[in-house]
């Protein structure tokens, strides 16, 4: 088997610290403000814009328990009537979205379920919430509904319930098959109950499992990590996600290193990371999987696709739903609020519920594309001419060179595609096309 050299670069070099590593969005979420709330409602109230992609994304912030390297908005102390109080709340925002004269005519091309944990959720909520959402604003013409899962929580009827609302893409959080280590990093679910589910889930007739899979978890080893390849394999799931350990700053981890005064995280370091992935990805490839992002192999790239993912990054609109979401609106960017009270009493009361928000420009969202669209891998010039009048090779020639010297960047006709290698580091490479004011900023 043909292993890929990681190559060491300022960032590689170090050992994994606190902070945001990987890349989600652009510009940084530390330059969205208040100030910038008022054009949400603008946007709102503009004629709709025509053929512009819409999606939805559902964020449902209960877990069974938090895991320690999670950041997200999550809550395991809820009960079911917090529970009830949350989906009633995120069925007025959804009505709030569907009067607006933005989205009038409009179906959308995507939906995705969040969390948190979405199975988190009974099959009667499911079905209530899913059947209120289609009533507000139908997805018949959705080419994608995505849902993810925390195995755990799955049983044969909510696989069906799940099914009978449509889910076409079913997304299982393994995360690692060894029991060990899922109770060191507090995952709530044991290695058990990811054959249970899988097995469920493809007897139920879900034709499109994606398995997570993160690289350099606590006590990750390099022998769990082929047994990890391993199993999945076995599994032969249409597509397989795999993530490299991080530790942002509201982390269990980070509190813990914060108490024994600790500078870096008690994980592999990023060139041991990414030589996972690489053995991952060579692995899967010799399976007869391709790789079609830097976290992606896809066991059939016809017909395994992931809307939601190329949508988003080719600029589509999306509507967020729920605490602490982040959406998307013709440019404008914005979060909700980010507590589950005063979300819940923003839309009981009919009160503005955004936190923050940011009104690109057009450079900035052309940079937006740019970057995220290098996380496949590949970029296409004509696409980016032609949408933002903007001639790569002239903006970025000499970063280009660069990249060609170091054995990162290979041109061929009107596509520029990474190396193996860059793809592993991408996220350390895509500051380089951050405008300047942007480049050294807290990602947060």
């Amino acid at each position: 088997m043909q292993e890929t050299e990681i190559k060491p670069d300022r960032h590689t070099k170090e050992k994994t610290k606190v902070g945001n590593y990987f890349v989600s969005n652009y510009p940084p979420f530390s330059f969205w403000k208040e100030e910038d709330i008022p054009c949400v409602e603008s946007m709102l109230n503009s004629p709709t814009p025509g053929t512009a992609p819409l999606g939805i994304y559902y964020h449902v912030p209960f877990c069974r328990k938090r895991c320690h390297f999670c950041y997200f908005r999550v809550y395991t102390d809820k009960n079911s009537e917090d529970v009830r109080r949350y989906l009633s709340a995120t069925m007025k925002e959804l009505k709030q979205y569907a009067d607006a004269p933005y989205f009038k005519d409009r179906k959308p091309k995507f939906v995705y379920f969040g969390g948190g944990t979405p199975s988190y959720l009974s099959a009667q909520q499911l079905a209530e919430l899913t059947d209120q959402m289609k009533a507000i604003i139908p997805w018949d013409e959705a080419e994608e509904v995505t849902f993810e899962c925390e195995p755990g929580t799955l049983t044969e009827k909510k696989l069906e319930a799940i099914k009978n609302f449509g889910v076409t893409r079913l997304s299982l959080g393994v995360e690692n098959f060894d029991d060990h280590i899922l109770e060191t990093n507090g995952r709530a679910h044991r290695s058990e109950k990811v054959y249970t589910a899988y097995e469920l889930a493809r007897k139920i007739g879900f034709e499109n499992i994606n398995i997570d899979l993160i690289a350099g978890m606590l006590e990750e080893t390099d022998e769990n990590w082929s047994e990890c390849i391993d199993r999945t394999l076995e599994l032969e799931p249409d597509c397989v996600t795999i993530y490299q350990m991080e530790v942002p700053f509201n982390t269990t981890i980070y509190k813990n290193m914060k108490e024994a005064g600790r500078l870096s995280a008690p994980v592999a370091d990023w060139p041991q990371k990414r030589q996972w992935v690489s053995e991952a990805f060579s692995r899967l490839e010799e399976a007869g999987y391709s790789i079609t992002s830097t976290c992606t192999a896809v066991k059939n790239p016809e017909t395994t696709k992931f809307v939601y993912r190329d949508r988003l990054w080719s600029g589509a609109d999306m509507i967020a739903l729920g605490v602490a979401s982040f959406g998307h609106l013709g440019g404008i960017h914005y979060q909700n609020l980010t507590h589950f009270d005063q979300y819940c009493e923003a839309m009981e009361n009919s009160t503005p519920v955004l936190r923050r928000a940011l009104m690109t420009t057009e450079e900035e969202r052309f940079i937006r594309e740019f970057i995220l669209q290098w996380k496949l891998g590949k970029v296409n010039r004509e696409y980016f001419e032609e949408k933002f009048e903007v001639d790569l090779e002239e903006r970025y020639g000499k970063l280009f060179q660069s990249w060609k010297e170091m054995g990162d960047l290979i041109e061929d006709g009107d596509e520029y595609r990474l190396s193996r290698d860059a793809l592993l580091r991408v996220d350390s490479k895509l500051h380089d096309l951050f405008l300047p004011q942007h480049q050294d900023s807290r990602y947060v």
